[in-house]
């Protein structure tokens, strides 16, 4: 069997690229297809693999200036010539599920979002930008909504990555969607005897993750917050910080797994499509204290795993952490890291293999 797998672009190694490493797994004489491609940021499982990008990587500064050329991405999508693949597998938070295939394929697409600026967040991109840069967006992302629509009707079946992005899906698309969570190496984590008093957040310092609302909360207490990360939000959330919180900026593997397994609880206060760092806290047996919104409320379990509170916002979360440490004592490190093991790598890959052996002639 010939087998495509179909990824945005592979230039670092987060969620989705672990997905595509997962099914390189599974199918490890599949060619996997993309728009750029940084073989020195990905992992030696997908280096192994027949790597085909399309004209967008061969474009200037394309490593690191690859959004840029969303608007040429349908286009380059569609010069790919996947007619002899029997398997087609698309891993899709952007523009991949795109793909001309044929009609004896099996196109399969493994959604991590749609595309979260041209759906329901489009109103928060297009208030970020300038008045010139605004009049260009409206009828560019009318466009490439109307593109991103008619390609989910090329796809044969839909998987997300959650009960919330299923309902994404169906708003957006008006299609049913399988869920199947991502994989998460649980094994990777340690479980420490005693913990440190600090609380943790890990992720990238964007505007959705709400980075800003647990500094914010955290400069009202004398709690200490240490913040693991990188992104656009670095230097507003170091300069509002108070001498109590820590922002570390991007660390190694090695200190992230440390820094897990010592602190008293992670703070999770965004909405995520999933949330992979929730898990990762999870298998290291500490708690989290999470909005209970979106992914959160499939991998969190109010009082047995961590706490959820509704109000986004200082407030809401200043309180949720007078609840947790009343709750503290009762929580139990074993059993926190057993329901994370229900999301372990291996069991994404088996529910993937039955899908597919289940769809397939």
């Amino acid at each position: 069997m010939r087998v495509a797998i179909v990824h945005y672009w592979l230039v670092n190694m987060r969620g989705g690229e672990r997905v595509v490493e997962a099914l390189g797994e599974l199918y490890p004489q599949a060619d996997i297809f993309t728009h750029v491609y940084d073989s020195a940021a990905v992992s030696d499982t997908i280096r192994r693999h027949n790597v085909t990008t399309t004209f967008i990587g061969k474009l200037p500064f394309a490593t690191r200036h690859y959004q840029k050329y969303l608007p040429l991405m349908p286009l380059a999508l569609e010069q790919f010539d996947l007619r002899e693949y029997d398997l087609i597998i698309c891993s899709e938070s952007g523009p991949t599920k795109g793909v001309l295939g044929s009609p004896d394929s099996l196109h399969i697409c493994y959604c991590h979002t749609p595309m979260r600026y041209l759906w329901d967040m489009y109103p928060d991109y297009l208030n970020s930008v300038g008045a010139p840069l605004r009049l260009l967006m409206r009828p560019l992302f009318h466009y490439l909504r109307l593109w991103d629509v008619s390609c989910a009707a090329r796809v044969d079946h839909l998987i997300a990555n959650s009960s919330y992005v299923a309902r994404r899906i169906m708003t957006n698309y008006r299609r049913q969607a399988e869920v199947i969570h991502p994989p998460v190496a649980t094994t990777d984590f340690v479980i420490l005897p005693r913990q440190d008093d600090f609380y943790l957040m890990v992720g990238q310092l964007v505007d959705y993750k709400r980075t800003d609302l647990a500094v914010q909360a955290f400069n009202r207490t004398d709690r200490r917050l240490v913040i693991i990360g990188k992104g656009e939000q670095m230097e507003q959330l170091k300069a509002m910080a108070g001498p109590n919180v820590t922002v570390m900026g991007w660390q190694p593997f090695e200190i992230i797994r440390d820094y897990y397994a010592r602190c008293r609880a992670l703070i999770f206060p965004g909405v995520e499509d999933f949330g992979i760092v929730p898990l990762e806290a999870m298998a290291s047996g500490r708690p989290v204290i999470a909005l209970g919104r979106g992914g959160a409320l499939e991998t969190v379990v109010d009082g047995q795993t961590g706490v959820l509170f509704k109000e986004q916002s200082p407030q809401g979360l200043l309180a949720a952490l007078e609840r947790f440490e009343q709750l503290e004592d009762e929580f139990d490190p074993d059993s926190i890291a057993a329901h994370a093991r229900r999301f372990d790598r291996q069991h994404f890959k088996q529910r993937i293999q039955e899908t597919i052996q289940r769809l397939l002639p």
